[in-house]
């Protein structure tokens, strides 16, 4: 088969199982942020199976000009989808809508004015930096809360993020850098091709093996801590010493706790605490694990008449919080109030 038939072969089956992908999360997800979040990455993704060209160096058309911007703009939604999925309080802002336009903006300016003028190496380039910053900041993201996710499937995903991200997203783009202006080629494009419809592939069958259900169900928003469920016989004991710890010791205010300083209190592995809090107390991730400690006791405080005087952000810091902005926007999460709305309702009614 000639080069340029395998090249065709592979982006159209990568671009069948995204349309596949995006139908299917749209049936089952399409209600949620982050089902739609993936379902608009599945789209992108298509766009970019579609118009990249390893080593090219003709302006793209006018045709194309649109479909380069969005498959380029996709790398915002891989963020914003990395943020909604890791981080099951993420609540998306207009700032967010700003950034994606203004990177499709970007793209699209480049391949109808730059690319036209004669400066398509200039297009190539500033449109895979751009993309090498975004996966620069999705993987960091995705690390720096990898210690708190509480859910097994989700936690090998961050694997395959970063794996992916490493070695499609970041070769991607370095090899379209160095190969602007250079020529077609068509192997190198074969071998593209190749690498997108793996990782295409292997989503997929993530979302078979993981469950779809256990990755996108995210934490509801309400205003007090999950509900208990009644552990089993096994895990009673380690349930007990664990709220010993929370309400007798009251661990959740010393600075820097983590889930390894609490599997070493209760002798314990980290894989099996974090079972137990996810499966038997219901929490998808630490930090609200313990920030629900916290606001608790920080709302015993704000309605206690003989506290009326302490500043909000001493009870917010005797709590465990680490500064007043973090303290504030979980205080509300939680109570669907400020804790100074909270304090002034208490103790109007004491």
């Amino acid at each position: 088969m000639p080069l340029e038939s395998l090249d065709l072969a592979l982006r159209a089956a990568a671009i069948a199982l995204l349309a596949m992908l995006a139908v299917s999360l749209w049936r089952d997800l399409g209600r949620q942020l982050v089902g739609r979040l993936a379902i608009a990455l599945a789209l992108g993704s298509a766009a970019h199976a579609a118009t990249f060209n390893i080593g090219g160096t003709a302006a793209p058309s006018l045709a194309f000009a649109p479909m380069i911007a969005l498959a380029t703009a996709d790398i915002v939604v891989l963020w914003l989808f990395c943020r909604a999925l890791f981080d099951d309080g993420f609540a998306p802002r207009w700032p967010h809508a700003l950034i994606w336009l203004g990177v499709f903006g970007f793209s699209l300016t480049s391949c109808l004015v730059l690319g036209p003028a004669g400066h398509a190496r200039l297009v190539i380039v500033a449109n895979n930096l751009l993309a090498l910053g975004f996966v620069g900041v999705t993987l960091a993201q995705t690390i720096r809360s990898w210690s708190a996710d509480l859910v097994e499937g989700r936690r090998r995903v961050r694997v395959f993020v970063v794996i992916a991200a490493m070695a499609y997203g970041g070769v991607n783009a370095l090899l379209q850098i160095a190969s602007a202006g250079s020529g077609p080629s068509e192997l190198a494009n074969v071998v593209n091709a190749a690498m997108f419809l793996a990782v295409v592939g292997a989503v997929v069958l993530m979302l078979l093996r993981v469950g779809a259900g256990e990755l996108f169900a995210p934490e509801p928003a309400q205003a007090v801590a999950p509900e208990v469920a009644a552990p089993r016989a096994a895990d009673r004991r380690l349930v007990d010493a664990l709220m010993r710890l929370m309400a007798d010791e009251r661990i959740y205010r010393h600075e820097n706790v983590t889930i390894g300083m609490l599997a070493t209190r209760l002798s314990i592995p980290e894989y099996r605490l974090r079972r137990l809090i996810n499966g038997e107390l219901g929490y998808r991730n630490f930090n609200t694990f313990l920030n629900n400690h916290r606001i608790e006791e920080a709302k015993a405080a704000l309605a206690d008449p003989a506290q009326a005087e302490v500043p909000v952000i001493t009870i917010a810091m005797d709590a465990g919080f680490q500064s007043l902005g973090p303290f504030n926007r979980a205080f509300k999460t939680v109570t669907g109030v400020t804790p100074t709305e909270y304090r002034r309702l208490r103790l109007s009614t004491a």
